[in-house]
């Protein structure tokens, strides 16, 4: 026991000490990966603007005219609500409406029964909430010396729902694919790392490492950029190539927010 701690604290000694130049700028960074996704799916829309429309009207049974208003609302709402995140303007407004382009999006492309796809969605929600708790910490920061106890237990609670949603996505990397010896080291250590986050221990360390490991991870399997502009495929890897880098936005969050109230890491400080 004696040793893990050692072997903790130098992990995050080494860490912070690698992390330091950029960490001014982890909040930023976090908040364009975050939404990165919502502006690439909109790019994809009106590009492929004719083929989206036919897909809907001919597969999900869209009428005639609703499925352009669907596809223009899906990509005025992105584009505003990215944007707003961004720039840290009615934030809460904007998760709010990214959140709407998620459930519509699944339902309207009859998706919501595709495991994967649903769970890549929750880690994208997760990392909405855990932006969505930086703006209610945030708010709660300027009104300090005022009573506060509903917003502080509501940026508590974000966090807590932010961090246990953020892990869907590398439980669906897990569980897709081919079962090795390689493959079932990495899937054990991520595991220990993901109920690490939920529990909130060493949660800043944890979701270092994840982050880490899904840079690798983007790169080598989601190589979108590889794959023929022709090919069936290519825009689903360069999809679950954005959404990666959203939810790696969220783990970053984590690290400049930390845990949040309801976690072991901020129990320990209290005593």
């Amino acid at each position: 026991m004696e040793f893990v701690r050692s072997f903790s604290s130098r992990m995050e000694d080494t860490l912070a000490k690698v992390s330091y130049p950029i960490k001014p700028y982890i909040p930023a960074i976090a908040r364009f990966l975050l939404v990165v996704t919502f502006f690439e799916d909109s790019f994809r829309i009106v590009v492929q603007w004719t083929d989206q429309v036919r897909y809907l009207e001919k597969y999900q049974g869209f009428y005639s005219g609703f499925s352009q208003l669907f596809l223009a609302l899906n990509v005025l709402v992105m584009m505003t609500g990215s944007t707003m995140a961004i720039a840290k303007k009615y934030t809460e407004h904007a998760i709010l409406g990214l959140f709407a382009v998620v459930v519509s999006q699944t339902i309207g492309y009859g998706l919501i029964f595709d495991l994967r796809f649903f769970l890549h969605n929750l880690s994208v929600v997760g990392g909405l909430l855990m932006l969505l708790a930086d703006a209610l910490a945030k708010k709660k920061n300027v009104f300090a010396g005022l009573p506060t106890v509903a917003t502080i237990d509501k940026s508590t609670y974000f966090q807590l729902a932010g961090r246990i949603l953020l892990i869907f996505l590398f439980l669906s990397l897990v569980f897709a694919g081919e079962m090795n010896a390689t493959r079932l080291v990495f899937s054990i250590i991520g595991f220990v790392a993901c109920t690490m986050v939920v529990v909130g221990f060493k949660a800043k360390w944890s979701a270092m490492f994840l982050v880490l490991f899904l840079s690798i991870f983007n790169v080598i399997i989601n190589n979108w950029w590889t794959i023929h502009h022709a090919h069936p495929s290519r825009d689903f890897v360069k999809y679950d190539f954005f959404q990666t880098l959203s939810i790696m936005g969220g783990f970053m969050l984590l690290i400049s927010l930390g845990p949040g109230g309801i976690s072991v890491d901020e129990k320990k400080k209290n005593f």
